[in-house]
């Protein structure tokens, strides 16, 4: 199972409203960024102010980051928008009559978790301001 894209354009919109500090950002021209519907950014930023990264209201209010973006890691944005989901999905139904089907399901358990442990350590170290010093180098 791959990570939804809810991850990714939730880091767009922190980096964007980051870069943006003090200037009022509409979802319009969030929207306009990432290429997707404003009605998508609202439910991301949503989800972004539930997990205390985001400060933002409706109307023309000023939106930014709750915490500077070198206090804010990868992980928690994570977090924020795919919530406590397992990042590798079981097959349902195997056939408990055949000897893979019956012991497929333990023996992965393990290493899916092992791989899931290790991308949560990895993105527990890059933070927001990483990702936009790696934006600004990369433009250069």
């Amino acid at each position: 199972m791959a990570i939804s894209t809810r991850f990714s354009v939730a880091v767009h919109i922190l980096t964007l409203v980051d870069r943006n500090r003090g200037e009022q950002i509409t979802s319009e021209e969030i929207a306009g960024s990432v290429g997707t519907n404003p009605v998508v950014i609202r439910r991301i930023m949503s989800l972004l102010k539930k997990a205390g990264l985001l400060h933002s209201s409706p109307g023309a209010s000023v939106t930014y980051l709750t915490r500077d973006p070198k206090e804010i890691s990868l992980y928690e944005v994570y977090r924020a928008v795919e919530g406590e989901k397992q990042l590798f999905d079981m097959h349902q139904n195997p056939n408990p009559n055949c000897f893979v089907g019956a012991h497929i399901q333990d023996a992965l358990d393990d290493a899916f978790l092992n791989a899931q442990r290790k991308m949560e350590a990895e993105l527990k170290k890059v933070s927001l301001q990483d990702i936009r010093a790696s934006m600004e180098s990369k433009a250069n």
